[in-house]
């Protein structure tokens, strides 16, 4: 990996064949995936990892799902997190205060877990270590990007580098640059977005009894409430609440905190004994028009945003990864033997897109499907949420699918996700 920093325009490369716009988990992650194919690649990111602001290495942690774990694994990275990754072997899924509830259980699907929790930094740590060991790999960090040109055989991106200006082109450029991207806005590509008029409060919890490898899914009437297993007796709690309660929620001291989310969760946990850093963030839905573009990808947030509910942000922000990979490897392939589209063509860029078409969407319907069913007060809604619960945990088939698509595990797998290298 080269590093070009500071004002140290003359590092640039004047080109790539790849560019990746933004370098938190989602962008990162393509890079490692693509470093084992013979590509020239350029990761242009606005903050140094380590510092704050950048959220691959803030306090918050991530539900990594058994197929995002898979592809983890193929792209070398995951041994690197056996010691501090924390399985969820159970899922028990509630409706506060109602009758109803849904148990998933590792040992019944055949799986190690269903999961595993990471602290964000660890996992962005473990990403741009595996970076360092690249030579094809170019990050261009502290960059600020200022134009995306389309056209022709190349897309051609402009940035600031300190006080320096630099340009350098690539043959597919990919905008990884979250839900605010700054890449989609450049490149002239609407979006569709809703406030969901919630917030979530993120912090980590130490209990007085142990989680066991249980994760907790607990909707109340404004929003999920969700209790991740962590190493040293933690939790990582997502605490989903109508926005004009957050001031009030997060201007408590730690002891009037603990006890409010007490009487949210109950105890199942035992008593909440204490709590770490609070933070806190407004929720949204947001769709890119379009996932592709002239000579561009988007990938994770900058094409999707999504509730927080079920964890399936980062996941399916992975699978976006592990897809367009999936058709560069066989571009370059079919570059080899004289055929085939070009890297960045329209013929692979409608290939990506129509992979990640259904995915997306079947993600998108189901977590906004949640929301809406778990905050609807109407009687009849509340009363046949519960039996759907009931429903889903009386029949095996119902619930194995409903886990299988939690896990990652279903649909067209990508090669990564089946153990499959690229290189």
């Amino acid at each position: 990996m080269t590093v070009v920093s500071g004002s140290d325009t003359a590092g640039v490369p004047a080109s790539v064949d790849v560019a990746i716009l933004g370098g938190g988990m989602v962008g990162a992650s393509l890079a490692v995936a693509l470093a084992p194919l013979r590509l020239s690649i350029a990761v242009i990111e606005a903050r140094e990892p380590g510092k704050p602001g950048q959220p691959s290495y803030d306090d918050r942690s991530t539900a990594v799902s058994l197929g995002s774990q898979r592809i983890l694994d193929t792209m070398g990275v995951w041994d690197s997190l056996t010691d501090t990754a924390t399985a969820i072997r159970r899922i028990h899924v509630s409706d506060r205060g109602r009758f109803g509830a849904t148990r998933l259980d590792s040992r019944e699907e055949g799986v190690p877990a269903l999961g595993y929790v990471i602290e964000n930094r660890v996992l962005g740590r473990a990403l741009w270590k595996r970076l360092q060991s690249t030579a094809n790999v170019h990050v261009v960090c502290p960059a600020t990007l200022t134009g995306v040109r389309q056209g022709g055989s190349s897309v051609q991106i402009d940035c600031a580098v300190g006080d320096e200006a630099a340009t350098l082109g690539a043959r597919l450029a990919v905008a990884a640059d979250g839900a605010q991207s700054r890449a989609r806005e450049l490149a002239g590509i609407g979006v569709s977005s809703r406030s969901y008029e919630q917030s979530a409060v993120i912090t980590n919890v130490t209990t007085q009894e142990r989680h066991d490898g249980t994760a907790f899914e607990r909707f109340t009437d404004e929003g999920p409430l969700a209790f991740l297993p962590m190493s040293n007796g933690r939790c990582s709690v997502v605490w989903t609440m109508a926005s004009e309660r957050v001031d009030g929620i997060m201007g408590l001291s730690d002891a009037d905190f603990l006890a409010a989310l007490q009487q949210c969760f109950g105890y199942r946990l035992g008593r909440l004994l204490k709590c770490g850093e609070r933070h806190a963030y407004p929720l949204s839905l947001m769709k890119a028009d379009e996932i592709v573009d002239e000579r561009l990808a988007l990938v994770g947030n900058a094409a999707h945003g999504l509730h927080p509910v079920a964890g399936q942000g980062f996941n399916l922000g992975l699978r976006d990864v592990a897809a367009l990979a999936d058709v560069v490897a066989d571009v370059v392939a079919d570059s080899d033997e004289g055929a085939g589209d070009t890297l960045g063509g329209e013929t692979m860029l409608r290939q990506y897109a129509h992979w990640r078409r259904d995915d997306q969407s079947n993600v998108v319907t189901m977590t906004d499907g949640l929301v809406r069913t778990f905050t609807n007060p109407f009687p009849p809604v509340r009363a046949a949420r519960g039996l759907a619960l009931v429903a889903l945990d009386a029949l095996p088939p119902a619930r194995r699918l409903f886990a299988r698509r939690a896990m990652g595990l279903e649909g067209r797998l990508p090669r990564l996700a089946r153990g499959v290298s690229l290189g």
